[in-house]
């Protein structure tokens, strides 16, 4: 099958690394013998930063222009790529990226496909800096599962929506991890010495933005710290909550914030640590969650304390504690016992790598969506 995927955000540029899922399942797809091309829309090059990533050789990228006063013209150019596919695929309900797919697909009746992966409104909300584009985004995104041909989703949340919505077929499509880039086997000892982390290291991953909720782990580092002196606590990531976490960690010893990083760097850092922390409140954004980062914890064999919203108990599944959301007590109580308890941990660890590799990897993820949407679809 000849597939064309677009995603409305830049693939390359490390400040926006949840591009990893179209990247990672596209490469799942080649691997089954599709044939794909991706578009994506570059961020201003002032503003890319620094880059996750060379080009990709495994599929064609495309960058289309991701100013507004392109899409026609973007819907006009990706003419040939519609009547090139088989099937047209976009993940998020962006207009940028989701009108020349529907566009596309409806002009020469090619079957589209939207990969629904976070409840957008909703996350827009944490800010809403305006009400006009919430209203907007929200009519958007309810109306996409109605006018495509078949729908994935990334949690059990997002599918009950999908179906109330009007979508015609779904399949789930958990997030994963690349088992070879993220495994125990990666030597993490570079990071640790780079850093100058201490005996313990707790381990925080993940963009620190809008509804992330890093804050949680660094209020529960200074108990952590109480009853374990020898720690380290990492938080690697970049974004616009940054600077005000940083604040927020001012008065605190051993805490170590990386920034924006390359892809080759994570594995090694998620590699030194002996416990990997999710750390979520309770909401209407989290309750849809499948978080990238506890895929990548658990193929890389992590011992993880993690909040119980959305799929991460079943995601964490016997790799880990899972606390009550919101509750950074809990959170210091669970990293402690981990950290005082060797045995424990290499249960966790030994649990999480399983998970990892029956359940919780791209492979899975493209498989589900290829049995349960592409081969019903023909």
């Amino acid at each position: 099958m000849k597939i064309v995927m677009l995603h409305p955000h830049d693939i390359y540029s490390a400040k926006e690394p949840w591009t990893i899922r179209i990247v990672e399942i596209a490469r799942q797809f080649v691997s089954m013998g599709h044939s794909v091309k991706l578009i994506y829309f570059p961020l201003p090059k002032k503003e890319r930063g620094l880059l996750k990533s060379s080009k990709i050789k495994d599929f064609e990228t495309i960058p289309f222009s991701r100013r507004s006063y392109h899409l026609i013209k973007n819907i006009f150019r990706f003419r040939k790529y519609a009547k090139w596919a088989d099937l047209i695929y976009f993940q998020k309900c962006f207009p940028n990226a989701a009108m020349p797919a529907l566009f596309g697909a409806y002009f020469f009746n090619k079957l589209v496909h939207y990969d629904w992966d976070d409840w957008e409104y909703q996350i827009y909300n944490v800010s809403s800096p305006s009400k006009l584009f919430g209203w907007y985004l929200n009519t958007i995104e309810r109306m996409m599962p109605s006018l495509v041909d078949s729908v994935s989703v990334a949690s059990f949340h997002l599918r009950k929506l999908a179906l109330k919505l009007g979508a015609r077929r779904v399949a789930m499509a958990h997030v994963g991890v690349n088992l070879e880039r993220f495994s125990p086997s990666v030597d993490g000892s570079s990071i640790r010495k780079k850093y100058g982390l201490k005996k313990n290291v707790v381990l925080y991953l993940g963009q620190l933005n809008g509804a992330q909720y890093a804050e949680l782990v660094i209020k529960a580092f200074p108990k952590i710290l109480d009853k374990m002196k020898d720690t380290s606590l990492l938080i690697v990531g970049g974004g616009s909550e940054l600077n005000r976490l940083k604040k927020l960690a001012s008065g605190l010893e051993n805490v170590v914030f990386t920034g924006f990083l390359p892809d080759e760097d994570i594995p090694r850092c998620i590699s030194c640590a002996d416990v990997a922390v999710a750390s979520f409140e309770k909401n209407k954004v989290t309750q849809c969650k499948s978080p990238l980062k506890i895929v990548e914890y658990l193929g890389s064999g992590k011992a993880i304390v993690a909040s119980d919203v959305g799929e991460v108990k079943r995601m964490v599944g016997d790799a880990g504690i899972i606390v009550p959301p919101g509750n950074a007590d809990a959170i210091s109580e669970a990293v402690v016992k981990i950290l005082s308890d060797s045995e424990l941990r290499k249960k966790f660890e030994k649990d999480a790598r399983r998970q990892a590799e029956e359940k919780f990897n791209w492979g899975v993820t493209a498989q589900n969506i290829n049995d349960n949407i592409f081969i019903s679809a023909h």
